[in-house]
């Protein structure tokens, strides 16, 4: 299965200010694009390792000895540099969400365009699969994630409806809940309610909001003084916690003030956001959500 181009290809890359000798992480490796971008810019003694928690990616490996791929969630970033002997990096680049390769691979249960068992696990080697999300979850967690993830008004409602069909029978795949939620999709909006019931439980199943929260924890561990990180993330939740670390080192609140009432940050914001043009927009329409944000550690 072919994977899509890479979005924001060179605008990430660049963010990282990439010096040939550096080592840096590509932290969601997918089809390799944004990593062969950062090898062509390293130098003989350069260094890149790749994580990516999905086995499909592994038959995109690199054979270059300066590329290391890690079959892993990035959510162990720290552990698993650690075991290569990686204290610290000159940058780290993430490029969030699922790949077009998973949305399009019919029986993962990404895309709201085929039927498919309810799965949505971005890794096989996970237990909690999108059928015990929606045949298992209580009423009030139902409601939470189609609130909190799905951003849903009428999360309540959505909930209620699904825990009484399972009564009736196991929800065993997309098109069913399709069926149960038709309800919810009126027809000028029903593609894009349906992406949003399918991204709260896909983040639901994937734990992507801890994810995200303690890949940005260890990426301020890891970074040398000076180095970057360069995410692009393709929701409002993803970048709106981007977007809150970048500026206070935090995820709530403010951070404290020096006893001249300056605030003390770890970053400096590079770029304020860069979202794709027209032209990449059209050749590739998965960048059309895309929103990258660039970030250097003080």
């Amino acid at each position: 299965m072919e994977y899509h181009n890479p979005v924001l290809l060179q605008a990430s890359v660049d963010g990282l200010q990439i010096k040939p000798n550096g080592t840096y992480v590509d932290v969601t490796f997918g089809g390799g694009g944004h990593s062969k971008e950062i090898l062509s810019r390293l130098g003989p003694h350069g260094k890149l390792f790749a994580f990516d928690q999905d086995e499909d990616a592994l038959g995109n490996a690199l054979d270059d000895p300066r590329f290391v791929l890690i079959n892993e969630n990035f959510r162990y970033l720290k552990r698993f540099l650690r075991f290569q002997n990686i204290k610290n990096v000159d940058g780290i680049l993430a490029d969030l969400g699922v790949s077009s390769h998973q949305f399009d691979v019919a029986e993962r249960g990404f895309s709201t365009r085929f039927d498919a068992e309810l799965d949505m696990r971005m890794s096989k080697k996970n237990e909690l699969n999108a059928y015990r999300v929606v045949n298992e979850y209580d009423n009030a967690n139902l409601t939470r994630l189609f609130l909190d993830y799905g951003e849903l008004k009428n999360a309540p409602a959505i909930a209620r409806v699904i825990i009484e069909a399972r009564q009736e029978h196991p929800i065993k795949n997309t098109a069913q809940l399709k069926t149960i939620l038709e309800r919810f999709l009126p027809a000028h909006k029903s593609h894009k309610i349906l992406a949003q019931m399918y991204q709260a439980v896909r983040i639901e199943v994937n734990q992507e909001i801890d994810v995200l929260k303690e890949f940005l924890e260890q990426s301020l561990e890891l970074l040398n003084p000076t180095g970057r990180l360069s995410v692009i993330s393709y929701h409002s939740l993803e970048d709106r916690l981007v977007k809150r670390y970048f500026k206070n080192g935090m995820f709530e609140g403010e951070p404290e003030r020096d006893f001249f009432g300056n605030f003390s940050v770890p970053f400096q914001i590079i770029e304020k956001l860069i979202v794709p043009d027209h032209t990449e927009i059209k050749m590739n329409n998965r960048a059309r959500s895309a929103k990258l944000r660039i970030a250097e550690k003080i």
